[in-house]
């Protein structure tokens, strides 16, 4: 329904993960047989949480550790990982500058060229430890950095930006990426992003994207949302870019996962995005939360060190566990941080649904109340859904 807002000017209604709830239908199941596996680019896992390609979240050694526990990292190509032989140091001063000080150092920092020897030494350093070697680079960076990539073995290449399109418009002085030709001669699948509508999606899905990338702004330390306005709430991006999924689906034979990027702090986040349509979901802030994170307690956004325009910001996280008690518990919060898992598992069973399948199925109910009802004494004790 299309709402007038002046003269010349319409909008339809657009919903927000804390906006709906999941309806129980007439069927449950033992959490226990609940199948929450996921398939990408011909890799299968258990955990559809893919960790975002954020310098606080993901390293080699995280990288390893969520491929040993069913789940994929993600590193970032363009980040302090690929400028640093040594990033310890640089990560500790990150760390340790004030909020005023912060950007200015991130433009600096960010300003060591990136080294092609050192993409290709983070991936076999994964590699040779067993684990995914997902990276993620932007357009730009792929086009430059392509055949490093292809040369190292990556198992999963992530193309990133803002927004990504396959009708992008650049200066005569500059050759945009065709995203079809790259998709079609890289020796290694593709996922491309990001995106909140139904037409881009489809247009991703038919240059050759092994996945696409739904979300603009709602990361936890983004704030493009604030610096240019854009953005389409979580809830109505994954479910318009899923529709294009399963459209594509029915014309071609062919199924491109579609993963929920952005805002997803609990499980319950995690489990209304799938609801929505999403076959997996990216997350940085619940992970970089972990003992085992890079972080030091911080989190920050991919376009944070932009030398023009920050569109990111530094979060203190703390810590509040080791990654596997955030993935697979045992939860040692109350808020729906822990054992992620664990909450989907549970999710399903209480919804009755098998596995991804058949909870993207699942009743959905607009509830704006749905986080507040009933919790006055959480909210004013700062436990649980209150915090």
């Amino acid at each position: 329904m299309e709402i007038l807002i002046g003269r010349g000017k319409t909008a339809r209604r657009a919903y927000g993960i804390d906006e709906i709830a999941l309806v129980p239908g007439t069927r449950t199941l033992d959490p226990s047989l609940a199948d929450t596996s996921f398939e990408i680019g011909g890799i299968k896992r258990e955990i559809p949480i893919i960790a975002s390609a954020m310098d606080g979240v993901v390293d080699v050694r995280m990288a390893v550790l969520l491929s040993q526990l069913g789940a994929i990292g993600v590193l970032n190509l363009e980040g302090i990982q690929t400028r640093y032989e040594d990033p310890n140091p640089i990560l500790d001063k990150i760390a340790s500058v004030s909020n005023t000080e912060f950007v200015p150092l991130m433009q600096e920092l960010y300003a060591e060229p990136i080294k092609p020897e050192l993409i290709v030494q983070r991936i076999r350093e994964i590699k040779t430890q067993g684990g995914i070697a997902a990276v993620s680079a932007t357009p730009v960076g792929a086009v430059k950095y392509g055949a490093a990539v292809a040369e190292a073995g990556a198992d999963l290449f992530f193309v990133q930006a803002t927004v990504v399109s396959t009708a992008h418009l650049s200066p005569e002085s500059v050759t945009p990426l065709d995203l079809a030709q790259f998709c079609r001669e890289m020796p290694v699948p593709v996922i491309l992003g990001n995106c909140v509508t139904y037409q881009v999606t489809l247009n991703l899905m038919k240059a050759g994207a092994a996945g696409v990338l739904v979300g603009i702004g709602p990361g936890a330390a983004c704030t493009s949302r604030g610096v240019l306005g854009v953005g389409i709430p979580q809830a109505t991006a994954v479910a318009d870019c899923a529709a294009a999924r399963n459209d594509y689906y029915q014309e071609t034979g062919k199924y491109v996962p579609v993963i929920a990027d952005g805002g997803l702090i609990t499980g319950g986040d995690i489990c209304k995005c799938i609801a929505c349509g999403a076959d997996a979901v990216m997350i940085g802030s619940p992970l970089a939360r972990a003992k085992e994170a890079p972080g030091r307690d911080y989190h920050w956004g991919m376009a944070t060190p932009s030398p023009v325009l920050p569109r990111g910001t530094r979060i203190r996280v703390g810590t509040t566990g080791t990654l596997e008690q955030i993935l697979r518990g045992p939860a040692q919060l109350d808020d729906g941080t822990h054992n992620l898992l664990g909450a989907l598992k549970t999710s399903m069973g209480t919804l009755g649904a098998k596995n991804i399948k058949e909870m993207q199925q699942v009743e959905v109910v607009i509830a704006p109340s749905l986080l507040t009802e009933g919790k006055v004494y959480q909210k004013a004790q700062h436990l649980g859904m209150g915090k």
